[in-house]
Protein backbone atom coordinates (compact mmCIF):
# COMPACT_ATOMS: atom_id res chain seq x y z
CA UNK A 1 0.00 0.00 0.00
CA UNK A 2 1.08 3.17 -0.67
CA UNK A 3 1.48 5.14 2.40
CA UNK A 4 1.64 9.08 1.78
CA UNK A 5 -0.97 11.40 3.39
CA UNK A 6 -1.54 14.56 2.40
CA UNK A 7 -2.67 17.38 5.34
CA UNK A 8 -4.58 20.27 4.76
CA UNK A 9 -3.28 22.68 7.81
CA UNK A 10 -0.46 21.89 9.07
CA UNK A 11 -1.00 23.52 12.37
CA UNK A 12 -1.15 22.21 16.18
CA UNK A 13 -2.85 18.85 15.36
CA UNK A 14 -1.60 18.72 11.78
CA UNK A 15 1.94 18.99 12.45
CA UNK A 16 1.34 16.44 15.49
CA UNK A 17 -0.12 13.98 13.14
CA UNK A 18 2.08 14.44 10.35
CA UNK A 19 5.43 13.91 12.90
CA UNK A 20 3.62 10.38 13.59
CA UNK A 21 2.75 9.53 10.03
CA UNK A 22 6.29 10.24 9.38
CA UNK A 23 7.73 8.39 12.16
CA UNK A 24 5.40 5.36 11.25
CA UNK A 25 7.30 5.38 7.65
CA UNK A 26 4.58 7.52 5.91
CA UNK A 27 5.50 10.31 2.93
CA UNK A 28 4.09 13.41 4.33
CA UNK A 29 3.01 16.35 2.36
CA UNK A 30 0.68 19.22 3.75
CA UNK A 31 -0.62 22.91 3.44
CA UNK A 32 0.36 25.88 5.63
CA UNK A 33 -1.59 29.37 5.11
CA UNK A 34 1.88 31.21 6.22
CA UNK A 35 5.21 31.30 3.35
CA UNK A 36 7.92 31.03 5.99
CA UNK A 37 6.43 28.22 7.84
CA UNK A 38 5.91 26.38 4.39
CA UNK A 39 9.97 26.97 4.00
CA UNK A 40 10.29 25.66 7.65
CA UNK A 41 8.73 22.60 6.89
CA UNK A 42 10.60 21.64 3.82
CA UNK A 43 13.91 22.14 5.55
CA UNK A 44 12.77 19.37 7.71
CA UNK A 45 11.41 17.23 5.41
CA UNK A 46 7.51 17.85 4.92
CA UNK A 47 6.35 18.34 1.39
CA UNK A 48 4.80 21.68 2.28
CA UNK A 49 2.16 24.10 -0.10
CA UNK A 50 0.87 27.66 0.74
CA UNK A 51 -2.70 27.48 0.57
CA UNK A 52 -5.17 30.31 2.25
CA UNK A 53 -8.05 29.21 0.79
CA UNK A 54 -8.90 31.55 -1.63
CA UNK A 55 -6.65 29.89 -5.01
CA UNK A 56 -7.32 26.23 -6.31
CA UNK A 57 -4.55 23.98 -4.87
CA UNK A 58 -2.98 21.75 -8.06
CA UNK A 59 -4.00 18.34 -8.61
CA UNK A 60 -0.33 17.63 -8.68
CA UNK A 61 0.18 18.73 -5.19
CA UNK A 62 -0.23 15.76 -3.27
CA UNK A 63 1.32 13.42 -5.63
CA UNK A 64 -1.00 10.82 -5.85
CA UNK A 65 -1.48 10.79 -1.99
CA UNK A 66 -3.42 7.91 -0.72
CA UNK A 67 -4.63 9.29 2.44
CA UNK A 68 -5.89 12.52 2.80
CA UNK A 69 -6.86 14.86 6.12
CA UNK A 70 -8.70 18.30 6.66
CA UNK A 71 -7.39 20.07 9.74
CA UNK A 72 -8.96 23.49 8.14
CA UNK A 73 -11.95 25.34 10.13
CA UNK A 74 -14.69 26.21 7.78
CA UNK A 75 -16.05 29.39 7.00
CA UNK A 76 -19.71 31.02 6.11
CA UNK A 77 -17.92 30.32 2.84
CA UNK A 78 -17.65 26.64 3.53
CA UNK A 79 -14.81 24.08 3.42
CA UNK A 80 -12.22 25.31 1.58
CA UNK A 81 -10.40 21.79 1.49
CA UNK A 82 -13.59 21.33 -0.07
CA UNK A 83 -14.30 24.01 -2.60
CA UNK A 84 -10.40 24.19 -4.02
CA UNK A 85 -8.99 20.78 -3.63
CA UNK A 86 -11.78 18.59 -4.93
CA UNK A 87 -9.61 17.13 -7.69
CA UNK A 88 -6.65 16.20 -5.44
CA UNK A 89 -9.30 14.58 -3.03
CA UNK A 90 -10.88 12.52 -5.83
CA UNK A 91 -7.16 10.80 -5.67
CA UNK A 92 -7.45 9.18 -2.74
CA UNK A 93 -8.64 6.22 -0.69
CA UNK A 94 -9.05 7.40 2.68
CA UNK A 95 -10.29 10.69 3.81
CA UNK A 96 -10.35 12.31 7.43
CA UNK A 97 -11.65 15.20 8.81
CA UNK A 98 -11.22 16.86 12.34
CA UNK A 99 -14.55 18.30 13.15
CA UNK A 100 -15.88 19.41 16.26
CA UNK A 101 -18.29 17.70 19.91
CA UNK A 102 -19.57 21.09 19.22
CA UNK A 103 -21.71 19.97 16.80
CA UNK A 104 -23.90 18.00 19.82
CA UNK A 105 -25.19 21.60 20.83
CA UNK A 106 -25.95 21.99 24.68
CA UNK A 107 -27.32 19.02 26.65
CA UNK A 108 -27.48 20.89 30.63
CA UNK A 109 -24.39 17.98 31.51
CA UNK A 110 -25.61 15.10 30.16
CA UNK A 111 -23.62 12.23 27.85
CA UNK A 112 -23.27 12.13 24.26
CA UNK A 113 -22.41 9.78 21.76
CA UNK A 114 -21.77 9.45 18.12
CA UNK A 115 -25.30 8.19 17.99
CA UNK A 116 -26.89 11.34 19.38
CA UNK A 117 -28.76 13.38 16.57
CA UNK A 118 -26.34 16.97 15.88
CA UNK A 119 -27.64 20.12 17.31
CA UNK A 120 -25.51 22.91 17.11
CA UNK A 121 -26.40 25.85 18.67
CA UNK A 122 -23.13 28.32 17.75
CA UNK A 123 -22.48 29.55 14.58
CA UNK A 124 -19.05 27.73 13.65
CA UNK A 125 -20.43 24.39 14.93
CA UNK A 126 -23.44 24.84 12.60
CA UNK A 127 -20.37 25.59 9.81
CA UNK A 128 -18.61 22.19 10.99
CA UNK A 129 -21.72 19.77 10.45
CA UNK A 130 -22.17 21.52 6.67
CA UNK A 131 -18.52 20.46 6.31
CA UNK A 132 -18.85 17.12 7.90
CA UNK A 133 -21.76 16.70 5.07
CA UNK A 134 -19.87 18.19 2.16
CA UNK A 135 -16.71 15.53 3.03
CA UNK A 136 -19.54 12.66 3.73
CA UNK A 137 -20.88 13.78 -0.12
CA UNK A 138 -17.18 14.21 -1.65
CA UNK A 139 -16.47 10.79 0.22
CA UNK A 140 -19.10 9.32 -2.22
CA UNK A 141 -18.10 11.06 -5.13
CA UNK A 142 -14.60 10.03 -4.74
CA UNK A 143 -15.30 6.29 -4.05
CA UNK A 144 -13.46 6.58 -0.42
CA UNK A 145 -13.39 5.78 2.95
CA UNK A 146 -14.07 8.69 5.12
CA UNK A 147 -13.45 8.79 9.16
CA UNK A 148 -14.94 12.06 10.93
CA UNK A 149 -13.24 12.77 14.24
CA UNK A 150 -15.61 14.72 16.51
CA UNK A 151 -13.10 16.60 18.99
CA UNK A 152 -13.85 18.64 22.07
CA UNK A 153 -11.02 20.93 23.75
CA UNK A 154 -7.17 20.47 22.61
CA UNK A 155 -4.10 20.90 24.86
CA UNK A 156 -1.17 19.71 24.95
CA UNK A 157 2.39 21.30 25.09
CA UNK A 158 2.56 24.56 24.72
CA UNK A 159 -1.03 24.91 24.70
CA UNK A 160 -2.08 23.86 28.16
CA UNK A 161 -3.13 24.68 31.80
CA UNK A 162 0.08 24.08 32.99
CA UNK A 163 1.44 26.84 30.42
CA UNK A 164 -0.90 29.33 31.65
CA UNK A 165 -0.28 28.63 35.24
CA UNK A 166 3.47 29.37 34.24
CA UNK A 167 2.34 32.28 32.87
CA UNK A 168 0.40 33.59 35.13
CA UNK A 169 -2.72 34.04 33.17
CA UNK A 170 -4.48 30.83 34.69
CA UNK A 171 -7.92 31.43 35.77
CA UNK A 172 -10.50 29.26 37.80
CA UNK A 173 -13.77 30.22 36.75
CA UNK A 174 -16.50 28.64 38.85
CA UNK A 175 -19.89 28.12 37.00
CA UNK A 176 -21.50 25.37 38.74
CA UNK A 177 -22.38 22.18 37.22
CA UNK A 178 -20.15 23.11 34.06
CA UNK A 179 -18.05 20.32 32.63
CA UNK A 180 -15.30 20.26 29.90
CA UNK A 181 -14.23 17.30 27.81
CA UNK A 182 -10.48 17.38 26.83
CA UNK A 183 -8.32 15.55 24.25
CA UNK A 184 -4.36 15.92 24.61
CA UNK A 185 -2.99 16.54 20.82
CA UNK A 186 -1.05 13.02 20.78
CA UNK A 187 -4.04 11.38 21.31
CA UNK A 188 -5.32 12.92 18.30
CA UNK A 189 -2.89 12.03 16.50
CA UNK A 190 -2.56 8.50 17.40
CA UNK A 191 -6.22 8.16 16.99
CA UNK A 192 -5.92 9.06 13.73
CA UNK A 193 -2.93 7.06 12.47
CA UNK A 194 -4.67 3.93 14.16
CA UNK A 195 -8.02 4.86 11.74
CA UNK A 196 -5.70 5.50 8.81
CA UNK A 197 -4.09 1.76 9.53
CA UNK A 198 -7.15 -0.18 10.71
CA UNK A 199 -8.99 -2.34 8.64
CA UNK A 200 -12.82 -0.67 9.08
CA UNK A 201 -15.54 0.85 6.78
CA UNK A 202 -15.59 4.42 8.21
CA UNK A 203 -17.36 6.38 10.31
CA UNK A 204 -17.39 9.30 13.14
CA UNK A 205 -16.03 8.82 16.20
CA UNK A 206 -15.21 11.59 19.06
CA UNK A 207 -11.65 11.09 19.86
CA UNK A 208 -11.90 12.82 23.85
CA UNK A 209 -10.46 11.46 27.10
CA UNK A 210 -12.30 9.55 29.97
CA UNK A 211 -12.78 11.93 32.04
CA UNK A 212 -14.76 14.93 31.60
CA UNK A 213 -14.23 17.86 34.09
CA UNK A 214 -14.77 21.71 35.14
CA UNK A 215 -11.74 24.07 34.51
CA UNK A 216 -11.54 25.00 37.88
CA UNK A 217 -10.40 21.60 38.58
CA UNK A 218 -7.99 20.56 36.14
CA UNK A 219 -6.30 24.57 36.15
CA UNK A 220 -5.86 23.52 40.55
CA UNK A 221 -4.29 20.20 39.64
CA UNK A 222 -1.96 22.19 37.07
CA UNK A 223 -1.00 24.71 39.64
CA UNK A 224 -0.12 21.63 42.31
CA UNK A 225 1.83 20.15 39.87
CA UNK A 226 4.06 23.24 39.50
CA UNK A 227 3.80 23.45 43.02
CA UNK A 228 2.80 27.39 42.61
CA UNK A 229 -0.60 28.39 44.17
CA UNK A 230 -3.89 27.27 43.17
CA UNK A 231 -5.72 30.75 41.44
CA UNK A 232 -8.44 31.85 43.46
CA UNK A 233 -12.40 31.04 42.32
CA UNK A 234 -13.81 33.84 40.00
CA UNK A 235 -17.46 33.43 40.10
CA UNK A 236 -18.95 32.93 36.49
CA UNK A 237 -21.25 36.68 36.62
CA UNK A 238 -17.69 38.14 37.24
CA UNK A 239 -15.70 36.57 34.65
CA UNK A 240 -18.30 36.19 32.36
CA UNK A 241 -18.45 40.07 32.16
CA UNK A 242 -14.97 40.35 31.10
CA UNK A 243 -14.94 38.20 28.64
CA UNK A 244 -14.84 38.47 24.85
CA UNK A 245 -18.32 36.76 23.04
CA UNK A 246 -15.97 33.76 21.82
CA UNK A 247 -15.12 32.94 25.29
CA UNK A 248 -18.27 33.51 27.10
CA UNK A 249 -19.70 31.16 23.89
CA UNK A 250 -18.02 28.24 25.05
CA UNK A 251 -19.49 28.54 28.54
CA UNK A 252 -22.90 28.49 26.39
CA UNK A 253 -22.96 24.44 26.15
CA UNK A 254 -22.51 21.72 28.65
CA UNK A 255 -22.26 18.57 27.58
CA UNK A 256 -19.98 15.20 28.39
CA UNK A 257 -18.69 13.33 25.32
CA UNK A 258 -18.40 8.97 25.36
CA UNK A 259 -15.45 7.66 23.41
CA UNK A 260 -16.56 3.96 23.20
CA UNK A 261 -16.61 3.52 19.46
CA UNK A 262 -13.29 4.78 19.23
CA UNK A 263 -11.96 1.98 21.95
CA UNK A 264 -14.08 -0.72 20.23
CA UNK A 265 -14.02 -0.24 16.81
CA UNK A 266 -10.46 0.79 16.57
CA UNK A 267 -8.82 -0.23 19.24
CA UNK A 268 -7.33 2.96 20.22
CA UNK A 269 -5.18 3.07 23.39
CA UNK A 270 -5.46 6.57 24.94
CA UNK A 271 -1.61 7.48 26.18
CA UNK A 272 -3.39 10.15 28.70
CA UNK A 273 -7.07 8.68 29.52
CA UNK A 274 -7.39 11.93 31.81
CA UNK A 275 -6.34 15.54 31.81
CA UNK A 276 -4.02 14.03 35.09
CA UNK A 277 -1.58 11.98 32.99
CA UNK A 278 -1.56 14.52 30.33
CA UNK A 279 -0.40 17.54 32.35
CA UNK A 280 2.21 15.27 34.52
CA UNK A 281 3.81 14.45 31.28
CA UNK A 282 3.90 18.44 30.45
CA UNK A 283 5.02 19.41 34.04
CA UNK A 284 7.57 16.80 33.78
CA UNK A 285 8.78 18.47 30.10
CA UNK A 286 9.31 21.51 31.54
CA UNK A 287 12.27 22.85 33.75
CA UNK A 288 11.10 26.09 35.90
CA UNK A 289 13.53 28.50 36.05
CA UNK A 290 13.58 28.25 39.76
CA UNK A 291 15.07 24.94 39.20
CA UNK A 292 17.67 26.21 37.36
CA UNK A 293 20.22 26.29 39.99
CA UNK A 294 19.62 22.87 41.15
Amino acid sequence: MTKRLFVFGLGYCGLEIAKLARAGGWTVAGTSTDREKVRRLRAEGIEAHLFDGTTPLAATAAGGASHVLCTIAPGVAGDPALRLGAPLLRQARWLGYLSTTGVYGDHGGGWVDEDTPPNPGQPRSIERLAAERGWQAMALEAGARLDIFRLPGIYGPGRSPIDQVKAGTARRIDKPGQLFSRIHVEDIAGAVLKAMTTPHAGGIYNVTDDLPAATSEVVAFAAELLGRPVPPTIPWEEAAAAMTDMARSFYAENRRVRNDRLKRELGVVLRYPTYREGLQAIAAAIKLPSDSGR
